[in-house]
C-alpha cells in the first residue's frame, strides 16, 4: 500500500512539477492554433473579418495583425486588434512583421516562435538566451491566399505567464499531500491486515491441520464476503473428507470381512478333505468352489467400481432388444432357483429396442436382482418388471427395469444412503447370498455413465422397488 502511494505521489509529482511548463506550452500552442482555425472560418467573409477577428482576439486573449501582400510585394495592414498588455507584435515595426511572413513562407507557409522581454532593451526577443528572464511571448504566423491569389499574413501574439511560482506552490502542497497519504496508507494498511490477512492467516494453521488429519477443525470467518465464502468450502470439505476417512475405514474393515470369510472356509474345508479321507465328498469340493466365485465376485467388484470412478471404464454403445437380453440373461439364476428355493418371475408387455451398453446394463439389473434375493421375504420371491413412461420434465421416453422383493422393506431416512459403498442398516454387516456388498454403489455409477437414473421405493415392512431407468 505504501509503495502504491508512493507510486501515485511520484505520478502527480512528474505531471504537476517536472512537465507542468511543458504541458503548459503545449496547450498554449493548442489554443493559438485553434484560434488561427476561427480566422480562417472568418477571412472567408472579408466584410464580416474585422468584427469576428475582434470578437476571436477578445475571447482567446490574443493579439491579431492581418496584412495584404500583392504580388508586387506591397503590404497593407488589415485588421489590428492589441487586447493585452505590452503586446509583442504591437510593439514591432513592420519591417519587422513582414519578416514573418518571409519566416512562414520558407517554413510551408506557417511558423511558430517564441519571444522573452529584455528589460535591457526594453523590447522582446527571440528566445536564444536562457539567462534571460521575463514575460514570454508566443507568436504564430501563417498565410494563405485570398480570392485574388494574394497571400494574407496572419500574426498571433500570445502571452506565455511564468510558471515558477506556480510550481513551487504545487511543490509545497505535494509535500504536504505526500505526508498525509504515506500515514493514510499505513493506516490502512493496518486495518487491511487486521480484516484480512488475520483470518487468512487463521484459515491457513486451521488447514495445516486438517491436512495433518484433524477433520473436527473449523475455519474462522472473516468480515469479507469472499473470506466467508472461502471459510464456509473449507468447511464443507473437512466434513466431506472425514465422511470419506470414515467410509474408507469401514471400506478396509468390511472388504477385509469378506475377503477373510470365504479364505477361511476355503482353506478349512481343504484341510479336511485332506486330513480326513472320507471327507473328500462332491458337496465339500462345491463349499470351496461356491466360495471361490464368491471371492471371485468381491474382486470383480472393487475392479469394476475401481475403474467406474476413475473414467477408465469404456461405454461400447450398441442397438439391442432389452426384453430378450434380460429374459436370457435371468436363465443365468435357474440354478440358484432350484436349489434355494427362490423364484425370479419377469414381466414385459411387450419387447423394447434400446441403444446403451449392453453389458453394463444388465450388471446393474444383475447387481440389483442379487441384493433382492438377499433381502426378500420368506417367499423367496422376487418379480422383475419393464414398462415405460413418458417424462414431461425431460421431454424424453424412458423405459424402466423395476426389481421387487418382499422384504421388510428400508426406513425412508436410510433410503439416500444404502447406496453409499458397504453401508449397513444394522449394526452388523451382512454378507449377501450373491455379490460382494459393492452392488448399489455400481449400479448409481453405471447408470451415471449411461445417462440413466436409478432409484428406490421403500417403506418399513413392504419390500422394497429398486429400479433403473435409460431414455429411448
Amino acid at each position: 500500500m505504501a509503495s502504491f502511494t508512493i507510486i501515485v505521489l511520484v505520478l502527480i509529482w512528474l505531471l504537476q512539477i517536472v512537465f507542468l511548463n511543458d504541458i503548459y506550452r503545449s496547450i498554449k500552442v493548442n489554443e493559438i492554433k485553434g484560434v488561427a482555425k476561427e480566422l480562417i472560418s472568418a477571412s472567408k467573409k472579408p466584410v464580416q473579418l474585422e468584427n469576428e477577428s475582434l470578437d476571436i482576439a477578445k475571447d482567446n486573449d490574443v493579439c491579431i495583425m492581418i496584412y495584404r501582400i500583392d504580388q508586387n510585394g506591397g503590404a497593407s495592414l488589415l485588421v489590428s486588434h492589441e487586447v493585452i498588455a505590452n503586446c509583442a507584435i504591437h510593439n514591432m515595426t513592420s519591417s519587422q512583421i513582414l519578416m514573418f511572413h518571409k519566416v512562414a513562407r520558407n517554413n510551408g507557409g506557417k511558423n511558430l516562435q517564441y519571444f522573452i522581454f529584455d528589460p535591457d532593451e526594453k523590447s522582446f526577443v527571440m528566445k536564444e538566451d536562457s539567462s534571460i528572464k521575463g514575460p514570454e511571448a508566443l507568436i504564430y504566423s501563417f498565410i494563405i491566399k485570398d480570392t485574388h491569389g494574394n497571400d494574407m499574413l496572419f500574426v498571433l501574439n500570445s502571452l506565455v505567464s511564468p510558471v515558477d511560482a506556480t510550481v513551487q506552490t504545487l511543490n509545497n502542497i505535494i509535500i504536504i499531500i505526500a505526508g498525509i497519504m504515506i500515514f493514510m496508507s499505513l493506516v490502512l494498511t493496518l486495518l487491511l491486515s487486521k480484516t484480512i490477512t488475520n483470518p487468512i492467516s487463521s484459515i491457513s494453521e486451521s488447514a495445516k491441520k486438517l491436512a495433518a488429519g484433524n477433520y473436527t477443525e473449523s475455519f474462522p470467518s472473516g468480515s469479507y464476503k469472499e473470506i466467508s465464502e472461502l471459510s464456509q468450502t473449507l468447511n464443507y470439505a473437512a466434513s466431506e473428507l472425514s465422511k470419506t476417512d470414515r467410509l474408507r475405514s469401514e471400506l478396509i474393515a468390511n472388504t477385509s470381512h469378506d475377503l477373510r470369510t470365504p479364505l477361511t472356509m476355503i482353506t478349512g474345508y481343504a484341510e479336511i478333505m485332506r486330513d480326513i479321507p472320507y471327507e473328500n465328498t462332491p458337496e465339500n469340493a462345491q463349499i470351496i468352489i461356491d466360495e471361490s466365485k464368491r471371492l471371485t465376485s468381491l474382486v470383480n467388484d472393487m475392479l469394476d467400481i475401481s475403474k467406474l470412478e476413475s473414467g477408465t471404464s469404456q461405454i461400447v454403445m450398441e442397438q439391442f432388444c432389452l426384453t430378450e437380453a434380460v429374459s436370457e440373461e435371468l436363465n443365468r439364476y435357474q440354478q440358484l432357483c432350484k436349489r434355494e428355493g427362490y423364484t425370479i418371475n419377469f414381466e414385459a408387455s411387450e419387447s423394447i429396442n434400446v441403444t446403451s451398453d449392453r453389458k453394463k446394463l444388465i450388471q446393474a439389473l444383475f447387481n440389483l436382482v442379487n441384493n433382492a434375493l438377499t433381502y426378500t421375504g420368506e417367499n423367496k420371491l422376487v418379480r422383475v418388471v419393464q414398462d415405460q413412461y413418458y417424462d414431461e420434465s425431460t421431454d424424453a421416453r424412458y423405459v424402466r427395469l423395476s426389481v421387487i422383493d418382499s422384504g421388510e422393506g428400508i426406513p425412508e431416512e436410510k433410503l439416500d444412503l444404502i447406496w453409499d459403498r458397504y453401508y449397513k442398516l444394522e449394526s452388523t454387516h451382512k454378507r449377501s447370498v450373491n455379490g460382494s456388498g459393492l452392488g448399489l454403489s455400481i449400479v448409481r455409477k453405471i447408470m451415471t455413465a449411461l445417462n440413466g437414473r436409478c432409484g428406490v421405493l421403500s417403506s418399513q415392512g413392504n419390500g422394497s422397488i429398486f429400479w433403473i431407468e435409460i431414455p429411448f
